[in-house]
């Protein structure tokens, strides 16, 4: 047995409840050789809860977990749910109180393996080479390192009734050679602004005081590593092997601010294309190089992203989760959109899989979805819904709009090459009257904000639904792609038309503001009290971004949707 170390990479804090906290870490081993793994080694995470609500536990427990090679020796624990291997000498993990916060330590331990090549060793048997786990309590407590230790805070109890506050942003390039500081450099603010919230007094501003309050969770919607570091054709930086796709993710979640951001604050993560490929679609797999660089690049995104998200689905990528009663469902638009082979026709182009055939079928994402739209609708009234999407919602490139050619819209690589999945969802919006939808997303590295109007019925003209992008946290390229006037800010006005119909004379308009390239996240914030949503945009140093209109007054970018009453 070996002496405690700190973890390889991580913590990280992932899913949260009100009565529980997912925290994964990575282990580090000398054996090990890039994505080659000791085999005579198997690895363990050792963790405990130290302090609650800042007051020091007096005897705290102490749990064993599995950090299995199958993920690259990565592994999570879910404080209040989970047991903990062998649980020799404790009691289950004792569920969390609502709304309060924690400290946690966590350490590795290294166990030679007496069966170097049987992958599947059960759990209990691990056990029997392990001594009582409170006998690490001391050396974990004072185990000193950078990757130690994760804070987190509880999510509260509630109906959606009481004002939530997150992050949402998306797109972290990551920098060429001086540049990978660069790229790091934005999640000091996110954190920050996380953790203690805004306030303008604080900061150079000649406006009015602005403040926001501290956020639950940060939300970071795709392409947090970039395997293909230009673009699929060009070798140069294209991860094409497991160690490579490792080591975006080591670099990426290891760069320092990064890093203290996830052990500081529970983040929720969904893939795009650069997790896999640019503009990536599940036709390709029928490829043999695109089916194996797609099995290292989701075993990769599965071990480093998708393990401390919510497992709603089994080992699906989507998932949904609540907080304070407001519920959020996050898509995987990505490994299962579909684009078929047949020129200038796209009815068979699915952006969740294609649909289940058959009642006896398990339900594709996009029933999940509609189920689950109905479901909140049921269950919460009119308070606020969200859908979280890579791929943009709305607004459509201005070369993709609706009266474009298929090519032209699949070429978008978004949800205009997808008319009829977009149609579905619209459809169950209007049919069953459900109110306050909010679409999250990011990829086009150029925020804004989104307001959706239905036509075609007095019931669908009451509908409000709403789309707000953050991108990018980093690129370094903005006159490469982003262009605002890249995209329709009016879909009825002359040279913008972009009206989307969805059935028996039902239609679907929108505006959008709020555009900027900067490097930016965007703090959301909903408050009841007003039926409203501020959506407020931030640049890399943490300052909300100013723009300056053709009257040369110079405006904070923030965003204020007025939303049904709930």
């Amino acid at each position: 047995m070996s002496n405690l170390r700190s973890p390889g990479l991580g913590p990280i804090i992932g899913h949260t409840t009100d009565h529980s906290c997912c925290i994964w870490i990575r282990a580090a081993v000398s054996g090990d050789e890039g994505a080659v793994l000791a085999s005579e080694n198997r690895t363990l995470g050792v963790i405990a809860i130290t302090h609650e609500n800042k007051k020091k536990i007096k005897v705290p427990e102490v749990y064993y977990f599995r950090l299995k090679r199958e993920f690259d020796r990565t592994g999570i624990f879910n404080l209040g749910v989970d047991v903990g291997i062998g649980n020799k000498g404790t009691d289950a993990s004792p569920s969390l109180e609502p709304d309060t916060e924690y400290i946690v330590k966590v350490g590795t331990l290294t166990v030679d393996d007496p069966f170097p090549d049987d992958e599947s060793i059960p759990s209990e048997n691990i056990s029997n080479f392990l001594p009582n786990s409170r006998v690490w309590l001391d050396a974990l407590v004072n185990l000193n390192g950078q990757h130690t230790t994760a804070t987190f805070r509880t999510f509260p109890t509630g109906n959606a009734d009481q004002p939530l506050s997150f992050i949402l942003g998306s797109c972290r390039y990551p920098g060429l050679l001086w540049k990978v500081k660069e790229a790091d450099r934005i999640f000091s603010p996110v954190r920050r602004i996380a953790l203690n919230g805004y306030n303008s007094e604080q900061h150079n501003w000649n406006h009015s005081t602005i403040s926001l309050d501290s956020c639950r969770f940060t939300l970071m919607v795709g392409d947090q590593i970039y395997a293909d570091l230009l673009n699929r054709f060009i070798p140069l930086g294209r991860a094409d092997s497991y160690s490579e796709f490792q080591e975006r993710y080591l670099t990426a979640f290891g760069s320092p601010n990064m890093k203290r951001l996830l052990a500081s604050v529970p983040n929720y993560m969904i893939l795009d294309d650069h997790e896999i490929e640019d503009n990536w679609t599940q036709d390709r797999v029928k490829k043999s190089d695109k089916r194996t660089l797609f099995n290292m690049a989701i075993n990769s995104y599965m071990s480093y992203q998708w393990s401390h998200s919510p497992r709603t689905f089994g080992r699906r990528l989507y998932y949904n989760f609540d907080c304070a009663g407001y519920p959020f469902f996050v898509l995987d638009t990505r490994t299962q959109r579909f684009i078929n082979q047949i020129k200038n026709d796209d009815r068979d182009n699915h952006m969740l899989g294609r649909p289940s055939l058959s009642t006896e079928d398990e339900p594709g994402q996009l029933e999940r979805l509609l189920e689950w739209l109905q479901k909140q609708q049921d269950n919460i009234g009119d308070a606020p819904k969200f859908i979280v999407t890579s791929s943009v919602f709305t607004p459509n490139p201005i070369s993709a709009r609706t009266n474009m050619d298929v090519a032209e819209r699949e070429a978008s690589d978004s949800w205009p090459g997808f008319p009829n999945t977009r149609k579905e969802i619209l459809k169950c919006i209007i049919k069953h009257k459900i109110q306050n939808v909010i679409f999250l997303s990011g990829d086009i590295h150029c925020a804004n904000v989104a307001k959706m109007r239905f036509n075609g019925s007095v019931a669908a003209e009451k509908l409000k639904s709403f789309s707000i992008t953050s991108s990018a946290f980093y690129w370094p390229f903005p006159f490469a792609d982003g262009e605002p006037s890249d995209y329709v800010h009016n879909s009825t006005a002359k040279n913008q038309k972009d009206t989307f119909k969805i059935e028996r004379g039902l239609t679907m308009d929108y505006t959008a503001e709020g555009f900027t390239q900067d490097d930016n996240f965007c703090h959301i914030s909903i408050d009841k009290a007003s039926h409203k949503i501020k959506v407020t945009a931030f640049n890399k140093v943490g300052e909300i971004i100013c723009k300056t209109g053709r009257d040369g007054i110079e405006r904070p970018l923030i965003t204020t949707l007025d939303l049904a009453q709930w």
